[in-house]
Order: C-alpha cells, then structure tokens, then sequence
C-alpha cells in the first residue's frame, strides 16, 4: 500500500516551478490501531502524530503486509510480499544475511533514480550481507541498505532484543574496537546472552566499546534523522526513518520515564511522539514543512499489552502475530502541506 502511494502521490503533476517533494516514512515499531491519540488513545498524550493528522489525512482502514516486522518491511521497500519467491517469512536475528535482491527494484532506488538523495536510519531488520552466508561484523557489512538504493544508513541489524547491540554506520560497526572483536556465533531465539545491560536473544561475544546504551536510543536515532534534514534541506530527499520503539525492551529515555503516568509503555509511546516532532521541528525550521510529504504508520499491530486504562489495538480482535485484525490493522497518517 505505501509505495503504491507513494508513487501515485508523485505522480501528481507539479507546477512548473515546483521540485518534487521531500518524502519521509516513520515506520514505528509494534505500534497498534489504538497507540496514539488521533486513533483513540485517551490514557496519554501524542501531541506530534496527532498534529500530522490534525494538518493532513488519517486512514482509517489502512493495513501492514504482515503481522511481524521483517516481512512487513520487505514488502515496504521492495513491493513484493515477502512470502512469494522463497522469502523468509519470519523475522530475522542479527547473523542472517540481506533478504532483499541488491539487483532488484527498490523504494529507494526508485527515488534515487528520480533525483532523490536517499538515507535509512533506526531499525533495519532485512538481513546484512550475503544471504547464505551473513553479516561480517569486524570487517564491511554488505550488501546491505546502501547496495538496495540508500545513499546512507545509520541504526542496527535486528531487534533492540537481540544481539548484536551496536550501531552501524553505512558498512561499518560504530566504535568497534579491533582488539575486542564481535561475534555473532547464533541469532536464534534458543540460545541467549548478555549484552548492553540485559540478557539478549542469540549468542554474541566481544564487541563491548560499541556497545549502545538502550535508554539513549531514541534520542541518538532521531538527532541523525533531524541531522539527515538538515545536510539535505536544498535538495529532494527520501528519508527511511525507523525508531526503536516501541519494541521490546521497552527502555523509554531518563526524560519520558514516569512522564505519562500510565505505565512504561506510555512513557516509550510518548519518547516516539517526541521523535516525531524532533523531524517535525526540523522540517519547520528550515522552511521544508509544506513540500516535505510525510508518513506516519508502523510495521504490525501492537502485542499483548492492554491494561485497564488502555487498548493497544482499539478494542480490535488479535495482536502482533496474529492473522486478526489487531496483528495488521495499524496507524496510518499522511500530510503534504502544498498538496493535501
């Protein structure tokens, strides 16, 4: 559905004086139909979503390919779903290889190909490296997101619950100290082991100085988006932007814990509505915000975690996982200043 619309969106004729516009995609992690508050949510605030639908459109009937984020994922950036062709249809651990045809078409190289400078940054979760073979993490990580049309990549491999808990910049480990090496021995979900704080899924040795602290994540990833925005603000960009939450652990910022009053989750939904205004503020301070098209929606319906105060998926049959409508049915929302 979104590079449908996306495409169908830039196809609409410009004047003549016009460039095309931004595009950015904030594809949240396990966010359900009734997370946030232009969709029903009333234990909390998320002022920032709600802006972007208050000034653009909110679907109401807008669903993910899939119920997990690997597969969902794959079917954004490449148009195909991910369970034709021999695809993996599971979600991937932080030793597979890249899933995605380097050779084939893809979202960003589309945009590329049109003129757009092109970056992905947060969750990347569709595999490093040769695909039978996997990543190398002590040497050049590819193919990976730069070989499928992003001019740039700064985030992780896997899930925040998995190893290996480091940063990679563009083929690169961030801060890898070559005396301590990292190891991916195992990525699956039976074995576990320590690392950054807390036990992880797979097996992982070494690679300690790179490190990321889980707390930190949600503000070391949006100031490289905002900063994206900026290195870029005089020419069209196509900005992939993927936050860590709210996937577990749930680890909000020092800042958001406790701010909602609702229970740790609330507080990590709140860190990603400020997210969302940290690209916002950005985009309004350099004067972008009415060409700049952005998308709001997240990649699955939201797991078992309602409360007495809160239904993640609005009261919807199901949950992250499942084939109900509380697996796919998420948010969507969409605005476009200078056309919308």
């Amino acid at each position: 559905m979104l590079r449908g619309l996306l495409l169908a969106l830039l196809a609409l004729p410009l004047q003549a004086a016009d460039r095309p516009p931004n595009v950015i995609v904030i594809i949240a992690d396990d966010i359900g139909w009734g997370d946030v508050g232009c969709y029903g949510a009333k234990a909390f605030k998320t002022p920032h979503v709600d802006r972007l639908a208050r000034e653009g459109i909110r679907f109401t009937d807008a669903y993910a390919p899939s119920a997990m984020c690997t597969p969902s994922r794959f079917a954004l950036l490449t148009g195909e779903y991910a369970w034709r062709g021999g695809r993996p249809r599971g979600v991937l651990n932080g030793d597979s290889g890249l899933i995605i045809d380097p050779a084939g078409p893809t979202l960003p190289k589309l945009l590329r190909e049109a003129g757009y400078t092109t970056g992905a940054i947060g969750k990347w979760h569709l595999g490093l490296g040769p695909r039978e073979k996997g990543p190398a993490y002590n040497a050049d990580l590819r193919p990976g997101p730069l070989e499928v049309g992003f001019g740039s990549f700064f985030g992780y491999s896997a899930t925040n619950d998995r190893v290996p808990t480091v940063y990679i910049q563009d083929h690169r480990v961030v801060g890898l100290d070559p005396a301590d090496p990292l190891r991916v021995i195992q990525g699956d979900g039976k074995m576990r082991s320590w690392a950054a704080g807390r036990e992880r899924i797979g097996k992982a040795e070494g690679g300690k100085a790179a490190w990321w602290v889980d707390s930190e994540m949600g503000a070391a990833l949006s100031a490289k988006a905002v900063s994206f925005i900026e290195a870029n603000k005089e020419r069209p960009f196509f900005l992939y932007y993927a936050p860590r939450n709210i996937h577990a652990p749930i680890t909000p910022g020092k800042r958001f814990q406790g701010s909602t009053g609702a229970g740790v989750r609330a507080d990590d939904i709140a860190e990603l509505d400020w997210e969302v205004g940290e690209v916002l503020a950005a985009l309004d301070r350099h004067g972008i915000a009415k060409d700049t098209l952005v998308i709001f929606t997240s990649d699955n319906g939201g797991g078992k975690a309602d409360s007495p105060v809160h239904k993640v998926n609005g009261g919807l049959r199901g949950h992250k996982m499942s084939p109900w409508e509380g697996g796919v049915r998420v948010p969507f929302v969409v605005r476009w200043p200078a056309r919308l």
